[in-house]
């Protein structure tokens, strides 16, 4: 009863609002205010607020409304640890049986020549680090230039 009181009373506001605003000359404002102003009237009419009100007061309701947000907690908290581990078990189970038939033994080296796959181990020994990786860093960059046609 006092929501439709106050629904009503918003809506009378509005309307008054909308028509000080229409006789300043200011048309397109106004009936943007009208309409605002309408929509609670408007919710009066269908009933939604009596809806809202019985819902917004009713203990039963807001436990139904707390079971629905566990329940959307449970989806997403679910939906983020598969997405994460790469799917469900059986599509992670199908992923590892096709990744291992596809991978050849020398897959995991590059395949840019000697420099790339030379270990810390075989360097010269007469080069500091810095100098031996700036020097691996140019033969990759000159492997790969050589292997484009450049």
């Amino acid at each position: 009863m006092i929501a439709e009181t106050v629904c009503s009373a918003v809506a009378a506001a509005g309307l008054g609002i909308a028509a000080v605003t229409a006789y300043r000359k200011r048309f397109l404002a106004a009936t943007r205010i009208a309409a605002y102003s309408l929509v609670p009237l408007g919710l009066v009419m269908t009933g939604v607020v009596d809806w809202l009100a019985d819902t917004a007061f009713s203990p039963t309701a807001w436990a139904g409304f707390g079971v629905l947000g566990l329940s959307w907690v449970l989806f997403s908290t679910t939906r983020a640890v598969e997405r994460r581990r790469g799917g469900t078990r059986k599509e992670r189970k199908a992923a590892r049986g096709a990744r291992q038939e596809a991978v050849a033994p020398a897959a995991s080296a590059p395949s840019l020549g000697p420099a790339a796959t030379r270990t810390p181990a075989a360097r010269p020994a007469g080069k500091s680090r810095a100098t031996a990786t700036a020097g691996d860093d140019f033969s990759d960059i000159e492997a790969i230039l050589k292997k484009h046609g450049i």
